[in-house]
């Protein structure tokens, strides 16, 4: 026993782990409660001794009850460590960059709309599924519309969310109105379904004196403070990292509400995916992140942006919980998105989604897709994989929708774009003092220097200012 206590100089309660030349011992120390060091947290300690006492143990180890085990328990030596307890091994081991078998997608609905058996999903009312409907179709005539405005002048700059319906809608149906959305730029069917009207979206794009935004952002670079919507941005993934500082608001406040945030697969590639990963994880942030892979970040494919496994792997390495589904099945978005959303309010943690989906339309009004990818597999996804048409066949399966009621809906919403847009096209654009308003509460020195330049440049060349825009 003075043996024992001589050599056992650190912290024991049950047993140590040790090596003895090619063999691993575990001595099992039974002490005098007054020989008992106290151990941190409850935990055994690992460690080695020198050969010395290597050479001591093995001449008294009949005394000592040394126990040789066999080589698979090796892992049972660890350390504690900063973010859990690691254990040793003494083979070298790389981790594989992937997996032999992909990640698996989540899906409710085959291509023809039939569910797939065993599957399942939340259960969906009639009106709820109509309305998604509705929704959809809206956007998806409203996107037309206005990419014909813009290629008649008639607006600057617009983008599509062709193709990509089903997760605008189906999220938002599945999200609470007192979650605060960040998103990227594909996501104006959140604002849709909570109540944005069309003519508000119009005033938007058109920059007249009705748009909430006052004609300062680009068209498409939607906000509502009243829908919790919070303005678009173009620099990519900047509202991943202000994602995990609002949701980490709503945690300190005790709101039952998270944060959700957009991104497509290009913005995985910037380094905002990654530190907004982290520090949500890190301070537990209730926050949302949906990423729309369609596939393209502009002309960039996912082969040139990354080896992974798409983008669900990524939230492991973070410590986030993760899921992939079909981005074009209504009815998968709408289950995960409000499985995931409950999941991240209940356990105040973030939680990432992966949508496989396709961008059927061009990046922007300033890109032609068809110049890096084949007319052929646009078109397919167009067709065969377009969510609208999967989903209406759900619907229509229910006896909820008809072909007729489906000829009525079209016709009536392009009558009410139609309008929206010829009534913004002729409204006032908002005046030119609303450049300098809203950020400070006295305008100090070096914008009114600015003002007063751009007034005078104005007056010099009065000609080439837009007459629509009052002074």
């Amino acid at each position: 026993m003075n043996l024992l206590t001589n050599i056992l100089k650190q912290p024991i309660r049950k047993s140590v782990l040790i090596h003895h030349r090619s063999c691993r011992l575990t001595l099992f120390a039974k002490l005098h409660e007054s020989l008992l060091l106290p151990a941190v947290n409850n935990t055994l300690f690992c460690f080695s001794l020198f050969k010395s006492a290597h050479t001591l143990l093995s001449q008294h180890a009949p005394l000592l009850n040394l126990q040789e085990r066999d080589a698979h328990n090796v892992n049972v030596q660890a350390i504690d460590f900063p973010g859990g307890r690691v254990t040793f091994t003494p083979q070298i081991k790389f981790i594989s960059e992937s997996t032999d078998k992909r990640v698996p997608c989540y899906r409710v609905l085959d291509d023809d709309g039939y569910p797939i058996a065993g599957s399942r999903f939340e259960q969906v009312d009639k009106e709820t599924a109509v309305k998604m409907y509705k929704s959809m179709v809206t956007l998806q005539i409203m996107d037309h519309i206005f990419y014909e405005a813009q290629r008649q002048g008639r607006i600057s700059f617009y983008m599509t969310s062709m193709g990509e319906e089903a997760i605008n809608i189906a999220t938002a149906a599945a999200l609470s109105p007192d979650d605060i959305i960040l998103p990227q730029y594909r996501e104006p069917g959140i604002l849709l379904w909570r109540g944005f009207t069309i003519e508000e979206f119009a005033n938007q794009c058109f920059g007249t004196k009705n748009d909430t935004g006052k004609g300062r952002q680009m068209p498409v670079h939607y906000g509502s403070k009243k829908h919790n919507f919070v303005t678009v941005s173009s620099p990519i993934a900047t509202q991943l990292p202000q994602a995990a500082g609002i949701a980490y608001s709503l945690k300190m406040d005790n709101k039952e509400a998270c944060a959700v945030a957009f991104t497509g697969d290009g913005g995985t590639s910037e380094g905002d995916f990654h530190a907004g990963l982290n520090f949500a994880a890190v301070m537990e942030a209730p926050v949302l992140f949906i990423c729309r892979n369609n596939g393209w970040a502009i002309s960039t494919p996912i082969s040139d942006q990354f080896r992974s496994d798409g983008v669900v792997v990524k939230g492991q390495a973070y410590g986030i919980r993760s899921v992939r589904i079909d981005g074009n099945d209504t009815l998968a978005v709408y289950t995960a998105v409000r499985t995931a959303r409950d999941m991240v309010v209940r356990e105040q943690k973030p939680i990432l989604v992966e949508a496989l989906t396709y961008r059927v339309g061009h990046h922007s009004t300033s890109d032609d897709s068809t110049k890096y990818r084949p007319m052929n597999e646009i078109e397919h996804w167009k067709t065969a994989r377009n969510p609208l048409g999967r989903f209406r066949k759900w619907v229509q399966r229910n006896g909820w929708w008809t072909d007729e009621e489906e000829t009525e809906l079209r016709g009536s919403i392009r009558k009410q774009v139609m309008n929206a847009i010829q009534v913004a096209d002729k409204t006032e654009k908002s005046s030119l003092k609303e450049l300098f308003t809203d950020v400070y509460d006295h305008l100090p020195s070096n914008l009114q220097d600015q003002e007063k330049s751009l007034r005078e440049t104005i007056k010099r060349h009065g000609e080439d200012f837009p007459a629509d825009v009052p002074l």
